[in-house]
């Protein structure tokens, strides 16, 4: 049973640390949630190499998804914008706050310079994504025009500045190599770094700082100390880089490696900080202000034991933040943690040679230094590679509830066996305090349409009949495929929502039933509450409404809705207004179902199941209303039955036959391997069994189409699927253009109707 709230804000080294040992050993009784604003953590060590060329993204980058599968933890995909520290929530950009019991933030930090402005452009090395999107722009930009005399500045002449030159110098010389040699001889990359000290390397030992001095000389990248950056104006396509002294420098990258700072709103939120805005914390890693708030890495600063901001000291709070998050959740004392006073650095040249440092101490350029580098890297990442997901046991129903020591043993209650019938209804005060709080929030809006006579608070909605017009109902149930109930609540709505789009009808209300996982009240309410929100604002942006519903306790999150919707008899969209000639497209491409079973084998990477996400939450309402608009006369939303079955449908209810075309067929990102993968949903073997019911009206111009890849694709089930509609193919090619632009990137015409 769930008693307590434990968020982890960010996926830092230190938490992708907590995460893996809380797989191996969690605490019962607490629910686990990282709430990041990517999937994907950079792993620093790594990030240098991977620019150079000898890592690939997968290499150096910790999938977090398959991380919080494997500790059992939710996964929220969002960006924190605050706290509300009285109410212990995490304040988000785009879903709901997120309640705490206790909260753990490990977030990174950021390059010091002045905010984003006209007077200051360019690049910061952080948030590494971004950083990573324009550097890829430079090379393709490099890639089209070799000829052009390219310059690149560096802002920031720390050891992170001196190895990102470095790594990006190097990259340009194997891109060289890959150029054709008329190309390749005329390939021009100069690059810049600035410095505001009169040394580079600061901290580092005189070795160190005069052999890669040494190297940036040899490399022939120019150097300028002692220049104070005050501006970096954009005259594009290119910018001006401009100093103190009076340093005037035209290029067309400039990228920040200053000194590291905290993004704005830690400070804002009331947590005691340092100078730099970084959260003070003891030596057991608790804020010195919020006990119950814990900081580490980059965002922290230990009040008793300051250190630099590195990578290593992160990798080091790993499993002292675990043991006193687990200490604290279990009633104990955290114990103090002290921090080594130097750290071991291995700087890398880019070419397969490092350095090292320590204080100073330091061994010149080597290729066995980076040999030992590679090894050190390489086995921190596999502690986060091939991870299966955390198989709960299914034993007496005896719950670590109380979590207390009592004479040095924990107390455990015997919870008794849960009701079933109309006893596993979710407590009133639970669905209550969880209503009143959607309505505080402008969630829930109190004013209704008035063809509504009774909506929420009334065991059942009454709403007013319409003249000349049709009632549509349709409902749709199933377990959560996400850890994030906010997320199932936008996906599962949007695939209930699907029925009456495929019907031409327009959403008006819905009534939901849910299962929430058994819990305290707290934990319980906190569940409901993010599911509701998701549920709400995909009805209320299409002018929806939720009227009511039902929720009891189960063992898994699950969700269902009953959704009405009405249509004009004349615009209603039947499978049978089907003609020959008519072409079918399809709105969304296909791949939900076997990325899913990926997932749960954990072999699906980040990329892909956001990509499937991104599709799964995106209405058809739009859709809609561009397919009615290029003349379409039947539609159908393609779900658990997958593309074929769902064609199949369309064929029952006519004697013509189908041209499909396998070579248009959209597949999300990941699909297709997947499936080559053996990754089968259980329902697909089912699926397969359609192939008997189309008398061979299904026809395809591909020979031996059995053998052609996108072929199992045809079967996998869907969840918020494609709708597939008919129309008319002198319309059709204008239609597709009009739902790419409408946001449906995956739309294709895929058949024909013959």
């Amino acid at each position: 049973m769930i008693t307590t709230d434990l968020v982890l804000l960010g996926g830092g080294h230190t938490h992708a640390l907590v995460l893996k040992q809380w797989g191996m050993k969690p605490v019962p009784g607490v629910r686990i949630t990282l709430l990041s604003d990517r999937s994907v953590a950079p792993y620093s060590g790594m990030l240098p190499g991977h620019l150079a060329g000898f890592y690939s993204f997968e290499d150096c980058h910790i999938d977090l998804r398959h991380l919080a599968e494997f500790a059992g933890a939710q996964f929220y995909l969002d960006r924190a914008v605050g706290l509300d520290l009285a109410q212990g929530k995490v304040l988000c950009d785009r879903r709901p706050p997120v309640a705490y019991d206790w909260l753990s933030i490990d977030i990174g930090s950021v390059p010091d310079r002045p905010e984003a402005s006209p007077d200051f452009q360019g690049t910061p090395i952080k948030p590494v994504h971004q950083f990573l999107y324009h550097w890829h722009n430079f090379l393709q930009d490099i890639q089209a025009q070799p000829d052009y005399p390219w310059h690149c500045a560096i802002v920031g002449g720390g050891a992170g500045g001196v190895e990102l030159v470095l790594a990006l110098q190097a990259r340009i010389r194997r891109l060289a190599r890959q150029l054709p040699p008329d190309q390749a001889s005329q390939l021009t990359v100069q690059f810049h770094l600035i410095h505001g000290g009169s040394h580079l390397m600061t901290g580092h030992g005189l070795t160190v700082q005069q052999t890669f001095e040494q190297c940036l000389r040899d490399r022939g990248v120019a150097v300028y100390l002692q220049e104070q950056v005050i501006a970096v104006t954009a005259f594009s396509p290119r910018y001006v880089v401009q100093t103190a002294a009076g340093l005037t420098l035209p290029c067309d990258r400039v990228f920040w490696t200053t000194q590291a700072t905290a993004p704005g709103w830690i400070a804002k939120s009331g947590l005691a900080t340092d100078d730099r805005g970084f959260i003070w914390v003891t030596d057991t890693l608790q804020s010195c202000s919020h006990p119950q708030v814990f900081a580490s890495g980059d965002i922290a600063t230990m009040k008793n034991h300051p250190r630099p901001k590195a990578g290593v000291f992160a990798v080091r709070q790993g499993k002292p933040l675990y043991e006193n998050l687990k200490a604290v959740l279990q009633g104990r004392t955290p114990r103090p943690f002290a921090p080594q006073k130097a750290i071991l650095a291995l700087i890398g040249d880019g070419e397969g040679r490092a350095a090292a440092s320590r204080g100073g101490w330091g061994l010149p350029l080597s290729p066995g230094l980076w040999h030992w580098k590679d090894h050190i890297d390489r086995r921190f990442m596999a502690k986060f590679q091939n991870l299966l997901p955390r198989m709960e046991g299914m034993g007496n129903r005896e719950w670590e509830i109380g979590n207390r020591e009592q004479g040095g043993v924990l107390e455990v209650q015997t919870v008794q066996m849960y009701c079933s019938g109309c006893g596993s209804k979710v407590g009133h005060q639970v669905l209550g305090e969880t209503l009143e709080r959607l309505r505080q929030e402008g969630r829930l809006q109190p004013d209704l349409p008035e063809d509504i006579l009774l909506g929420t608070g009334d065991d059942a909605a009454v709403m007013e009949s319409r003249p000349q017009q049709l009632l549509v109902q349709t409902v749709d149930f199933f377990p959560s495929p996400f850890s994030d109930p906010f997320m199932t609540g936008q996906i599962t709505t949007e695939h209930c929502l699907n029925d009456l789009y495929a019907l031409g009808a327009n959403p008006h209300s819905a009534l939901a039933i849910v299962t929430v996982p058994h819990g305290q009240p707290r934990p319980q309410a906190e569940t409901l509450y993010q599911l509701l929100a998701g549920v709400v604002e995909q009805l209320q942006a299409v002018g929806a409404h939720l009227l009511g519903g039902h929720t009891i306790e189960g063992e898994t999150l699950a969700l269902g809705l009953t959704c009405n919707g009405w249509v004009s008899p004349g615009d209603l969209w039947q499978k049978r207004s089907i003609s020959v000639g008519y072409a079918l497209i399809l709105t969304k491409a296909i791949g939900t179902g076997t990325l899913f079973v990926a997932q749960k084998q954990g072999k699906a990477k980040a990329a892909w199941l956001d990509a499937a996400i991104e599709s799964m939450t995106l209405s058809h309402a739009p859709a809609v209303k561009v397919l009615r608009q290029y003349g379409a006369t039947a539609c159908t939303d393609v779900t658990g039955f997958g593309l074929w079955g769902h064609i199949t449908e369309l064929l029952r209810s006519t004697t013509a036959s189908i041209h499909l075309d396998l070579e248009a067929l959209p597949l999300l990102p990941g699909a297709l391997e997947s499936l080559h993968q053996g990754h089968f949903s259980s329902l697909y073997p089912q699926n397969l069994l359609y192939r008997n019911n189309t008398n061979d009206r299904l026809i395809f111009s591909t020979p031996d189409p059995e053998k052609h890849p996108h072929w199992p694709a045809l079967f996998d089930p869907q969840t918020s699927g494609g709708l597939l509609a008919v129309v008319p193919s002198v319309t059709a090619e204008n239609c597709l253009q009009a739902l790419h632009q409408a946001g449906y990137r995956y739309s294709a015409i895929v058949g024909t109707i013959v």
